[in-house]
């Protein structure tokens, strides 16, 4: 009986961080809010290092002062990479002025509305490195192969009509 209860309470705790993750932490390809940034440079010091995680959060609008993600607009050079960095002026119609806070001019762009990926929601010191590291395709096949390995080789637990284990 005590080992159903605590099966029950390990379902219902993984069961509540996916319904967390996914209501939460969802990156946008699966239709959720989140985008994860890894910052690179040193534009956004001290707030900001290169190889932090910053999480992104999406949200109806933007204003002066907010830190934020954004796409470098189409047809401009760098076209399509994402930039976190701080609102310090503009609107989301013609077009907002944005600035790294280690940078002494404002960027070459004015992204739009429809450019913008979230405002910085989330910060992770350094976590951004491991980020990287793990999206290197020959580390997510290796993870892969591991968790297939261990799949194959864990011992079944086989039971008998009675509920008895079966030996293997």
């Amino acid at each position: 009986m005590r080992r159903r209860i605590v099966n029950v309470l390990t379902l219902a705790a993984v069961l509540a961080v996916l319904a967390g993750w996914a209501i939460f932490l969802r990156p946008p390809t699966l239709g959720g809010p989140t985008t994860y940034v890894v910052v690179r440079g040193s534009s956004m010091l001290p707030l900001y290092r290169g190889g932090d995680l910053v999480l992104v959060h999406q949200a109806p609008t933007y204003r002066a002062g907010e830190v934020v993600a954004y796409r470098v607009p189409t047809g401009e050079f760098g076209a399509g990479h994402i930039v976190i960095h701080r609102i310090i002026g503009g609107e989301g119609t013609d077009g907002f002025v944005v600035r790294g806070d280690n940078n002494p001019t404002p960027d070459p762009w004015r992204p739009r509305q429809g450019d913008m990926v979230g405002s910085a929601w989330l910060h992770f010191a350094g976590l951004g490195r491991t980020v990287v590291f793990l999206h290197q395709p020959v580390i997510m096949a290796g993870l892969a192969a591991a968790i297939t390995v261990a799949l194959i080789l864990a011992p079944s637990r086989k039971r008998g009509p009675s509920g008895v284990r079966l030996a293997a």
